[in-house]
């Protein structure tokens, strides 16, 4: 089904209340992937209240990971989920900030775009907000889906739900959609779950002048009848329209099963006049009971410098479970801090894994952890895949235990070492500022012939997203040759070192790329269901050889 020409666009807000962290992301993205599995064609965006242009200088451990589109956009970590769980394309137009909604506004006033009037907050901020929700709608769009970051309550959010609100009296109600996330706590010693946090959540955006169409309601526990009437009377929205959502035991992608039990679909369907196909889950129901029911099992360790964050590392644990769905196997991540790696040595830390992984990030901290681990991997022969920083670190690794240069380093971490291994390109020197200047975006990579890269794609070339400054240092391309090392990926001109490989290694892969940021569920990564494949292959060795001398160590009777 396709969308008709010269028709309205629908839009479905998503506000969240009570506490932030209540997964607004994830059901913004599995209401996409609902209405696309009933033929619309749908678009995505979120809006987040920070004054920051983007998450790009934003530390780990308060934002988590920054995602990278096509088009070199940083942003939050919540259109990952889009594209996880959505065909939708994304583009820089999906994210916006407070502070680039105010930068818009600054740049029109300092060109004299509002010929003098006094700029303010209403209607001049709330007028480039809903101009930016405009942007993805038009003839070949269906539902334009906006989620509203942060909880609402939170004094800098104000604007973007004043803008929502308004946006309905400027389309018509009848064209709008508000759904509110919201937390149904469980008291223990009461014994009961409590819906006043609710009331009160609601009672909030209806100050606000938004009334919500339906209620989301996160609970640890299922929601009686009587419960679901309540909040619907005291909320002033239909009993059918309060949807419970309870956490999940397996897996993320269990929610939109749980919405599509509730019937949640329908609902949207019917109450934006929606034309729709019918709803066909079979295909994500297989996948999810493969998740629920794997057949083997493998353990990856994650070495990393922003461990404690569970969401730093988002994409890199997604694309390892998108793996394991593909090859029906639950990947046991070991998350371990590459500073414990340097007090306690990688022989204690990483026995036993099937697998190591060692993923991006910036400076010194941490880096000899990482390089330990990797030497380690290379010389245990145990399956290693290094992403961004992993490639770099894989180099120094290399040229220091390898190619016997002692001082090799990255001048990231020591502008002055004998061996720079990794160091800035000429273009990288005269940049000033943090944000947004980064090799960023979609970059093509040729692959060499005969190389595991190249088998693992099934194609000579290939596009993958980036999100770095250092580069690997050509001087050096030579000796590592000479020493085994495989250029397996470069650029197209052959300028830019993309992947390196050890052919001679059971898995030994690294690249300059992101490859996490263009996973699925239902379409695991090349690379990433190699990797996985390789460590569950030395598992299933492993066990072969402990079964085998098991038997060899039973008598014999006569």
């Amino acid at each position: 089904m396709t969308a008709s020409a010269n028709k309205q666009t629908k839009h479905i807000f998503v506000t969240g209340g009570v506490v932030s962290s209540l997964g607004k992301g994830l059901t913004s993205a599995s209401i996409g992937m609902l209405l696309e599995h009933r033929g619309l064609h749908v678009r995505l965006q979120k809006f987040d209240p920070y004054i920051n242009v983007d998450p790009g200088t934003m530390d780990p451990y308060q934002h988590g990971e920054v995602y990278v589109l096509d088009d070199g956009t940083e942003t939050d970590l919540d259109l990952g989920h889009y594209e996880r769980f959505t065909n939708a394309p994304l583009t820089r137009d999906c994210n916006y900030t407070t502070g680039r909604i105010y930068g818009s506004v600054i740049t029109k006033e300092r060109k004299g775009v509002y010929q003098g009037q006094t700029v303010q907050v209403i209607p001049h901020v709330t007028d480039e907000i809903k101009s930016a929700v405009r942007k993805l709608a038009g003839d070949d769009v269906d539902v334009v889906i906006t989620e509203i970051g942060g909880t609402v309550g939170d004094i800098e959010g104000l604007p973007f739900l004043e803008a929502i609100r308004q946006f309905a009296l400027d389309v018509g109600k009848n064209n709008c959609l508000y759904i509110h996330l919201t937390l149904v706590p469980y008291l223990k010693a009461a014994q009961e779950a409590k819906t006043k946090p609710t009331q009160h959540s609601v009672e909030q955006l209806r100050r606000i002048g938004i009334q919500p169409d339906v209620l989301i309601c996160r609970t640890e526990h299922k929601l009686m009848p009587e419960m679901r009437d309540k909040i619907a009377m005291f909320c002033n929205v239909e009993p059918r329209a309060v949807i419970e959502e309870r956490d999940k035991e397996f897996s993320i992608y269990e929610v939109p099963l749980s919405l599509v039990e509730n019937r949640l679909d329908e609902l949207i369907v019917e109450k934006l006049g929606l034309r729709a196909q019918q709803l066909d889950m079979n295909g994500w129901n297989a996948m999810v009971q493969r998740i629920i029911n794997p057949a083997h099992e493998t353990t990856i360790a994650v070495v990393g410098k922003y461990i404690k964050h569970r969401d730093a590392y988002k994409s890199i644990y997604e694309s390892l479970d998108h793996a394991g769905i593909a090859l029906s196997t639950r990947v046991v991540v070991r998350r371990i801090e590459a500073e414990e790696v340097e007090r306690e040595g990688a022989e204690k830390v990483l026995g036993g894994v099937d697998g190591v992984l060692v993923p991006g990030g910036f400076n010194y901290r941490g880096l000899g952890g990482k390089i330990e681990a990797i030497r380690y991997a290379r010389e245990k022969q145990i399956p290693f895949f290094g992403i961004c920083l992993g490639l770099q670190c894989a180099a120094i690794e290399f040229a220091r235990n390898v190619v016997g240069l002692e001082d090799a380093n990255s001048t990231e971490m020591n502008p002055h070492c004998a061996h720079p291994v990794v160091c800035l390109l000429d273009a990288q020197f005269s940049i000033t500022d943090l944000g947004g200047t980064m090799r960023l975006g979609s970059w093509p990579c040729h692959l060499a012939e005969g190389s595991r890269v190249r088998a693992a794609y099934g194609s000579e070339s290939v596009r993958e997203r980036h999100r770095h400054r250092y580069e690997f240092n050509n001087q050096y391309r030579q000796q590592f040759a000479a020493h085994g090392m495989m250029f397996s990926g470069t650029s197209p001109d052959g300028k830019l070192v993309e992947m390196i490989e050890l052919p001679e290694h059971p898995w030994f892969v690294a690249v300059q790329c992101h490859p996490e940021f263009r996973s699925k569920p239902t379409q695991a990564h090349p690379l990433f269901r190699g990797f996985v494949e390789a460590s569950l292959k030395r598992r299933e060795a492993k066990k072969k050889a402990e079964a085998a001398r098991s038997r060899a160590a039973i008598p014999v009777s006569n």
